[in-house]
């Protein structure tokens, strides 16, 4: 068993430190900025939402040139036909809308 760990070091890369850790992240994150919005995510061709379009929507009306979405929300929308007093509820009533929130946006 002691043999084993002897060899550890060689086997695991090294372990950084919290200092290491934060630099790497500050040296990632200095060519770009986090941006607070709300921008809906349009419908792709598979009908998906395209959050990537969105979040370049939200960074560029910053001013920046693009973006990468770090939170998004949804929300369920639906036609006031649901509100109708013993109505059934029918699949087209209601869409999900998704919008980010969030972005990492970058020049």
């Amino acid at each position: 068993m002691g043999k084993l760990f002897d060899k550890l070091p060689s086997i695991l890369p090294p372990i950084k430190s919290p200092s290491e850790t934060i630099n790497d992240l500050s040296r990632l994150a200095k060519p770009s900025s986090m941006v607070s919005g709300r921008v809906a995510c349009p419908a792709s061709s598979n009908g998906a939402p395209d959050c990537k379009l969105a979040a370049d929507k939200l960074c560029q009306s910053k001013g920046y040139t693009e973006g990468k979405s770090l939170n998004a929300d949804s929300a369920e929308k639906c036609s006031a036909k649901v509100l109708i007093p013993g109505r059934q509820r029918k699949p087209d009533d209601c869409r999900t809308d998704t919008f980010v929130t969030s972005a990492l946006c970058r020049n």
